[in-house]
């Protein structure tokens, strides 16, 4: 296939195509007049690649895990190294790190929403439920009570 039917049918603009195929993420053959053209295991690769970036990986990182990937037949790569699955688990703890930075993020918006409104932290907001709740009111005892994460004033300040 093309690059524009490659580009529609994964939803990646042509630009992020060719920087793919620039960074070695992704391989086209080219046709006499020097077309690129892509095999239709393609789809699957740029969506994979889009998958690597969105977890917050980088390009020359990602180049190294895609031949390490489950092959066609579902078994795993014979490249893949000890050090390699080492760096993808640090990948992973990192995005759990995120995670819980976000969801700390998000519960103390939940309590500046539940006092800009009049709320008291009792009256659930909109779409609240009691796990939600629990889980808000968990996480600010875990903090020992405090609404915002504890940021000790440095010299800069």
């Amino acid at each position: 296939m093309r690059i524009g039917e490659l580009a529609q049918r994964t939803g990646v603009s042509e630009r992020s195509l060719r920087y793919y195929e620039k960074q070695g993420l992704l391989t086209a053959d080219r046709t006499m007049g020097g077309h690129r053209h892509f095999p239709d295991g393609a789809v699957d690769r740029v969506i994979r690649i889009q998958e690597l970036f969105a977890a917050g990986m980088h390009s020359k990182k990602i180049a190294k895990v895609l031949p390490c990937m489950r092959d066609a037949d579902g078994g795993p790569s014979e490249i893949a190294t000890p050090r390699l699955v080492s760096d993808l688990a640090d990948e992973r703890d990192r995005i759990d790190r995120m995670i819980t930075d976000l969801i700390r993020s998000r519960d103390v918006l939940d309590e500046v929403i539940d006092a800009a409104s009049g709320r008291d932290g009792a009256t659930a907001i909109d779409g609240d439920d009691r796990q939600t709740r629990a889980r808000r009111e968990s996480s600010h005892a875990a903090r020992g009570g405090r609404s915002w994460p504890d940021r000790s004033p440095t010299t800069a300040d």
